[in-house]
């Protein structure tokens, strides 16, 4: 990737912000659009971006030769549809959607030839939004996939996967559209949804004086943005509904065997458990 290149950031959430802040440290010039002039201002305040502008900005997009878009899945189809044709030719872009089979061939089958579309997610957030919380240290324990079709070129493939780098992931992996919805499935939306029904199983709130560190670790995520994560699940919603199928039935059998005082299988699901666990440890 380039040091002239010229980066435009739609979207200057968490991880928009986070984008920018990470490649102006490194010397690109950067310019973001975002529908919340406050949002601009902090990040011009912040030195993250050279310079912005509120809603749609035609020079701003047509001088940019590297896109992110970091916006919610239906928004990022609705800015194509209406913005492309401000798109200079050759231009490369990629997201940070959370889903991937339905936005890209969306986003592929509607794209001018001569502007390219390589999808990719950063496995990285927080539980808050907003640029006011956007920090590209975020990204360096984290994962970066690409998700590459037939329409990609070795070269869109190369820029994303530089992106990456420029951006300090511990590691970049390339998965198809299909692969990235079923693995995200389990491991991002299924955890959710479990966080989720754990918190809305009872009013548990008068628990919070005897709590210990189990049940925060295992309910940080609860804390979501139900508009964004609406979208994602209804986008992805055959996958995700598999392994809540899935999970139900470990969780009928984990009831059995307690219910049977069954010892010697409930010893086992725990050593499997834990060996499988290991396997995540950082």
């Amino acid at each position: 990737m380039q040091e002239e290149s010229h980066f435009l950031i739609v979207g200057l959430g968490l991880l928009g912000g986070s984008y920018a802040q990470g490649l102006k440290r490194k010397g690109f010039h950067v310019s973001a659009l975002d529908l919340n002039p406050e949002s601009i201002a902090y990040a011009l305040k912040q030195g993250w971006i050279d310079e912005g502008a509120v809603g749609f900005d035609e020079a701003l997009v047509r001088q940019a030769d590297s896109v992110v878009f970091g916006l919610y899945p239906q928004a990022l189809l609705e800015w194509i549809d209406q913005y492309q044709d401000s798109f200079a030719p050759g231009t490369r872009i990629t997201d940070v959607t959370g889903v991937k089979e339905r936005i890209v061939a969306q986003v592929q089958g509607k794209l001018r030839p001569d502007v390219e579309f390589i999808a990719s997610h950063p496995m990285a957030g927080r539980e808050v939004s907003g640029v006011q919380y956007a920090d590209c240290s975020i990204f360096e324990p984290a994962n970066f996939i690409i998700t590459p079709t037939s329409a990609n070129t070795p070269e869109g493939i190369a820029w994303v996967k530089a992106l990456a780098e420029t951006l300090n992931f511990r590691h970049i992996a390339t998965l198809s559209p299909a692969e990235h919805d079923k693995m995200v499935g389990f491991l991002s939306q299924l955890t959710h949804v479990i966080a989720v029904t754990l918190m809305n199983t009872s009013d548990n709130t008068h628990l919070v004086d005897y709590t210990g560190d189990s049940f925060r670790d295992l309910t940080r995520i609860a804390k979501i943005n139900e508009s964004l994560w609406t979208e994602l699940f209804l986008m992805n919603k055959a996958n995700l509904v598999r392994e809540i199928d899935e999970f139900a039935a470990e969780l009928a059998h984990f009831r059995s065997v307690l219910e049977n005082e069954d010892t010697e299988e409930m010893k086992r699901l725990f050593r499997q458990s834990t060996q499988r666990r290991k396997c995540f440890d950082k």
